[in-house]
């Protein structure tokens, strides 16, 4: 096991694998703070989201690499896991095909289906630096 799955409590890992929402909250460009739910992965390693580069939070992540999540148990909104960390790299997914496997966990279909002409999509990787939980 890596030191960065270590820092994930065992009692709360299967919120990684869950189908909750990740609340990632990034740093603006005047300091203020932007949050929004995200699909996300987790590889036993880094959190990861897909992105537009067209978006605020793809423009905050690469000025200020730090970031918060926030996965919150759909059975139990009072069991949570908070993550901080670093944003340690961003690929490019020129053929969607990892917002197209997010589609098949979350809707359980194939492709996704708000694909936009034009859209390019990156795919954020998250490092766990530390970790809160409740619940």
């Amino acid at each position: 096991m890596t030191e960065t799955a270590t820092l994930i409590p065992e009692s709360h890992r299967d919120l990684l694998e869950s189908r909750a929402l990740a609340h990632v909250a990034t740093i603006g460009p005047k300091g203020e703070p932007q949050c929004n739910p995200v699909w996300f992965d987790w590889d036993g390693r880094h959190i990861k989201f897909s992105q537009t580069t067209a978006r605020q939070k793809y423009r905050n992540v690469r000025r200020d690499p730090r970031v918060a999540l926030s996965i919150v148990d759909p059975e139990n909104p009072y069991r949570y896991l908070e993550i901080r960390g670093i944003v340690e790299k961003i690929e490019d997914d020129p053929d969607h095909g990892f917002i197209n496997a997010m589609a098949k966990k979350y809707l359980g279909v194939e492709e996704y289906p708000h694909h936009r002409p034009g859209d390019e999509r990156v795919v954020v990787y998250v490092r766990p630096e530390h970790t809160t939980h409740m619940g």
